[in-house]
């Protein structure tokens, strides 16, 4: 919740940030994107640090690290210390998020887990949602004569009850072999999304320059490095960054292909959706982000049905029916568009948005499920962390095809001196073409994922060592 939130709370406070600390457009370009950047380089590396030191240990650390990157957030004096205080929140997150997915892993058993991914789902729903509604309404209260400091300062009291909790509740467990952290893995990896997700989030915003694509191709090299280096290490007896063996399991390898297409598809329709409901519509933020809560809470209410009623029946099918599913809405979200076109009401996208939002309950989470069923226990933070990189990855291809399939057709309004709404509406059409085209994909990529229904193979994984888990009192 936390990370979802942090992750869209600031967006509606951006003028409010610019006019108190002064901030250029360079600036709020670093406290938006620092934040995401951050996050996206430091996954592997965090899911790999609960493995090692605890499960436990690492995300309470790492909470601990985000309350205090908050409150250095919402006290900041000027936008460098904003700046660093957000990739600050970045780092943090990419050591707590993977550890999250590796506790619920270890700790339930497979009859118990639908349930506990589909209560995961449903609060993953509500705050990525909730982030722009809580923005707002904390933006317009003023509260104290604090004006947007309060979007950070409202993690405090969440991540101290956070902590308690997870020092009374959580039981410690972590890899019984694992026992030092590939530091050049951990330089490669990093540099290697680096190269990739830098480009992808700031290219645009400059121009795209040569030195964007040049990075970008720079990355695959990288890349392989990095699975050399890994395959070296393993060779050695040593304890890689990524277990390359993970990929050998159908589903994993699988679920990560799916994921990264349908992150991608989602990144773009996430962007666009929004910007087609303020600056097409000419909707408030307030107004836009209640409108998007039954988009949020239908998801919510469709991923714990399908968690906990019909993954365990149906298995695949579930995904595949959700991938058809959302394809029918955006064909809706297609018409309404372009028959309303400005003119569009909340209660004209209404039915469209419970479409597609029962829809994305029925990927998001059991997507999740499926990928990670079959991986050992004592690999699990090294597969949370890269199912959630891989995430990530989508997420900021899917902001970079903005630029090609939505920001593209504003350009040309512009210079034909016609920017209007309706030229962000007619980019939203022509981008949700784009978006159908990367659900189909994702569905005809779901044929590659095991038939069987999660859990089934729970008793070919690895049992977990005794003297791995011990309840903590």
């Amino acid at each position: 919740m936390l990370d979802l939130v942090d992750a869209t709370i600031v967006n509606v406070a951006i003028p409010a940030i610019q006019r108190d600390i002064d901030a250029s457009y360079s600036a709020i370009q670093w406290i938006t994107g620092g934040y995401t950047l951050a996050f996206a380089v430091g996954l592997i590396t965090g899911g790999r640090l609960g493995d090692i030191w605890g499960r436990k240990r690492v995300f309470q650390l790492s909470m601990l690290g985000f309350t205090a990157a908050s409150a250095l957030s919402g006290l900041a004096m000027g936008p460098e210390m904003l700046i660093g205080a957000r990739i600050l929140q970045g780092l943090m997150a990419a050591m707590m998020v993977p550890q999250v997915l590796s506790i619920i892993h270890v700790t339930f058993s497979p009859q118990e887990s639908g349930r506990v991914y589909g209560l995961f789902g449903a609060i993953s729903g509500i705050g990525a949602v909730s982030g722009p509604v809580i923005g707002a309404l904390l933006v317009e209260a003023d509260l104290f004569g604090l004006g947007w400091r309060p979007i950070f300062l409202i993690n405090l009291p969440i991540g101290l009850v956070g902590l308690v909790l997870g020092q009374r509740y959580l039981t410690e467990s972590k890899a019984p072999h694992a026992v030092r952290l590939d530091l050049i893995g951990v330089a490669l990896a990093s540099l290697s999304l680096l190269l990739l997700v830098y480009p992808l989030t700031q290219g645009r915003e400059a121009g795209w320059p040569a030195w964007s694509f040049v990075a970008m191709c720079a990355s695959i090299p990288a890349f392989v490095v990095f699975v050399l280096h890994q395959r070296a290490r393993i060779r050695a007896g040593s304890t890689p960054l990524i277990e390359l063996s993970l990929f050998r399991i159908k589903s994993f390898a699988a679920g990560i292909t799916v994921q990264l297409s349908f992150g991608t598809t989602f990144g773009l329709f996430s962007l666009t959706g929004a910007l087609y409901m303020q600056i097409g519509l000419g909707w408030s933020a307030i107004h836009a982000a209640l409108t998007s809560l039954m988009f949020g809470a239908t998801m919510a209410l469709s991923t714990n049905v399908a968690m906990r009623v019909l993954m365990p029946k149906y298995g695949r099918t579930v995904l595949q029916a959700g991938a058809l599913l959302m394809i029918a809405g955006l064909f809706g979200y297609y018409w309404v568009a372009d028959s309303q076109g400005i003119g569009t009401t909340s209660w004209e996208l209404a039915p469209v948005m419970v479409v597609a939002g029962w829809a994305l309950g029925m990927i998001m989470a059991p997507l999740m499920s499926a990928v990670l069923t079959d991986v050992p226990f004592q690999h699990a933070g090294s597969a949370s962390g890269l199912t959630n990189t891989v995430n990530q990855m989508g997420m900021a291809l899917g902001l970079g095809l903005a630029s090609v399939a939505y920001f593209a057709v504003v350009d040309d309004a512009t210079e034909a001196d016609q920017a209007s709404g309706a030229a962000f509406v007619d980019a939203f059409i022509n981008t949700l073409w784009w978006v159908i085209g990367g659900m189909v994909l994702a569905f005809l990529l779901m044929f590659a994922l095991p038939a069987m229904k999660p859990g089934a193979k729970a008793k070919e994984r690895e049992a977990v060592p005794e003297d791995v888990s011990e309840p903590t009192r």
